[in-house]
């Protein structure tokens, strides 16, 4: 849970909800396997990577502005800037692959 904090919470705690979104749409779909659940939770998955990817594009302007101003930056403090800055789109494509996993799911149990 460590990541959630490093990430920046501002992206982290929405792409949490989120994540608890698809993961309750999935049950439900089990119960009731309807279209408009599968589709809710393929728009849900590419929402969550798209809103990682804006997290890391926001981050990513602001380290660069700080960058700009100061007279040197090492290269372990760009490092690991950028492996906090890619948190938040890691995490956004770690709940689309769960979503179009859960999809996947959804969709062989209402062929057969």
């Amino acid at each position: 849970m460590n990541f959630i904090i490093e990430g920046g919470w501002q992206f982290m705690v929405p792409l949490v909800a989120l994540l608890l979104l698809v993961i309750f749409l999935f049950v439900k779909g089990l119960k009731v396997n309807t279209e408009k659940n599968s589709s809710l939770i393929k728009s849900i998955g590419l929402f969550s990577f798209v809103f990682g990817v804006l997290g890391f594009v926001l981050g990513m302007l602001g380290a660069l502005e700080a960058i700009a101003m100061a007279n040197g930056v090492s290269h372990q403090v760009l490092a690991g800037g950028f492996k906090v800055g890619l948190l938040a789109p890691t995490f956004g494509l770690f709940i689309f692959l769960v979503a179009r996993l859960f999809d996947i799911v959804l969709l062989w149990k209402r062929e057969s």
